[in-house]
């Protein structure tokens, strides 16, 4: 049973309890730097559960390894999906910005035909013409505009670089956040087919408990009470077994979902590992690479950098800028007779006064940028908080999981002698029914210990910043 049991273990730091939400707007407003957001569902339902499906449900069981499930994941996972559209949308902005800066250039070809009544204009004089054409030319030209100084531009530019480096990072929390999605359904998965197994080893220890109660009542050994007592207990295991049957369907469903299945595809889950012990870092150690290694985190830095530049082209509103204006082209009567002509213009913008426009622009510049640092302030110390969460968790399961598989081993000892009392006629079928239910509890927290125990390893890791990293090294070394 023990051995049963070991399934919940696999692949030490694969779970976990949520799957927050990561990502950054793309848009960056004249007002300021685009603010942290997160990528959301209707309901409140996390992305990282859903997936876009691939593929057709084959007739064939489908075996399915973790490293298999992540692979299909960071393909199909809707919130690695939708992030990486966010990264689009980042670089379309940057673009953006810079298009202010770089060189617009414009052809024009045009053919043109006009008759001009000069009387209507005032020209009336004696002997001069009050009416002049029709008359024809053809104009084919290039239009240049450069912007030679303009420091709002150039302040926005580097701002929207530094939200496209943010939406790489925050692409990257997200991939750390599917593999931590996809880790948490498939060991989840695996906790519920080792429930299933258990279940029905009980179930079969009833029905035997039942039969050796009914054959002793007819030979007029024991009482009616004990087969109805033994009857009972199997009914409860049969209730059980059926319960956790359900659950096990569900957690498969949610694992397909998860990783881009079609819904209802059946699947096979081959990797398993027993429990294993992880040697951690101090808690200096682990802040220092989590602060060095987490996306979010890095992201937050990159997000004040884009505000703080946000906030200077806002300042810069106010200053002069120059542009360049230019254009060359063939005019004449036709293509054939026609000479080029050309004409050049420098300009000098002085704002002098825009309505309080520039103020506004400032203000909520500003108040982007605060808000930004704020927020990078509060993860910092979310993401301590997180660090030594997960070390206390992760030392305290393991004491877990070790009382657990001795409380396994001396609930099972238990049941053997109740059984062997019971045969014997020493005692009824009571203490029997009790030694099961203890055994039934124990292997429930030794199932609960193991997932807390993994989920802990998953946390520290996902804490520190290196999630899909670390699972790939494990992964490699099995």
């Amino acid at each position: 049973m023990t051995a049963i049991l070991c399934l919940v273990a696999a692949l030490p730091g694969l779970a976990i309890a949520q799957t927050p939400t990561a990502g950054y707007s793309q848009t960056a407003p004249d007002t300021g730097s685009s603010g942290a957001t997160e990528i959301s569902l209707p309901s409140g339902q996390s992305p990282y559960s859903g997936s876009v499906p691939q593929g057709k449900i084959s007739s064939e069981t489908i075996s399915l390894t973790f490293q298999d499930a992540i692979d299909l994941a960071l393909k199909n996972n809707l919130g690695v999906l939708l992030q990486s559209y966010n990264t689009i949308s980042a670089r379309g902005e940057k673009w953006k910005e810079l298009s202010a800066l770089l060189p617009n250039l414009n052809a024009g070809i045009s053919e043109n035909a006009a008759q001009e009544n000069l009387a209507a204009e005032g020209l009336r004089f004696p002997g001069f013409p009050t009416i002049v054409g029709p008359y024809g030319y053809f104009d084919a030209r290039v239009y240049l505009t450069q912007s030679i100084l303009n420091l709002k531009a150039l302040y926005r530019e580097r701002g929207a670089s530094e939200d496209e480096h943010a939406a790489h990072y925050s692409y990257k929390d997200a991939r750390d956040l599917v593999v931590l999605a996809t880790g948490n359904a498939y060991l989840q998965a695996l906790s519920g087919s080792a429930r299933v197994e258990t279940a029905e080893a009980q179930l079969k220890n009833a029905q035997a408990l039942h039969e050796k109660a009914t054959d002793q009542q007819n030979a007029g050994l024991s009482p009616a009470i004990d087969t109805l007592r033994a009857r009972v207990e199997m009914q409860n295991r049969q209730q059980q077994l059926i319960a956790s049957r359900n659950d096990y369907a569900k957690q498969k469903l949610g694992l397909v979902r998860a990783i881009g299945l079609p819904v209802g595809q059946e699947i096979e889950l081959v990797s398993k590992a027993p429990y294993d012990t992880l040697a951690t870092l101090g808690v200096e150690q682990s802040l220092q690479r989590a602060y060095a290694s987490r996306s979010d985190y890095l992201g937050a830095v990159q997000q004040v950098r884009a505000a703080e530049y946000y906030r200077k082209g806002a300042s810069a509103e106010h200053l002069p800028t120059i542009d360049l204006n230019a254009d060359y082209g063939d005019v004449g009567v036709n293509p054939g007779n026609s000479h080029g002509s050309f004409e050049v213009s420098g300009r000098l913008n002085i704002p002098i006064f825009q309505g309080g426009k520039t103020q506004a622009d400032v203000l909520l510049a500003d108040a982007t940028l605060k808000r930004n640092r704020a927020r990078l302030e509060n993860l910092r110390g979310q993401i301590e908080y997180e660090v030594r969460t997960a070390l206390l968790d992760l030392q305290s399961a393991a004491e877990q999981v070790e009382v657990a598989r001795s409380s396994v081993d001396l609930a099972e000892q238990t049941l053997t002698q109740a059984r062997d009392r019971f045969t014997a006629g020493v005692t009824d079928n009571l203490e029997v029914v009790q030694a099961q239910e203890t055994v039934a509890s124990a292997h429930e927290s030794y199932i609960s210990s193991l997932y807390s125990h993994n989920l802990a390893k998953i946390e520290l890791v996902r804490a520190m910043g290196y999630a899909e990293e670390g699972v790939r090294n494990y992964l490699k070394g099995k």
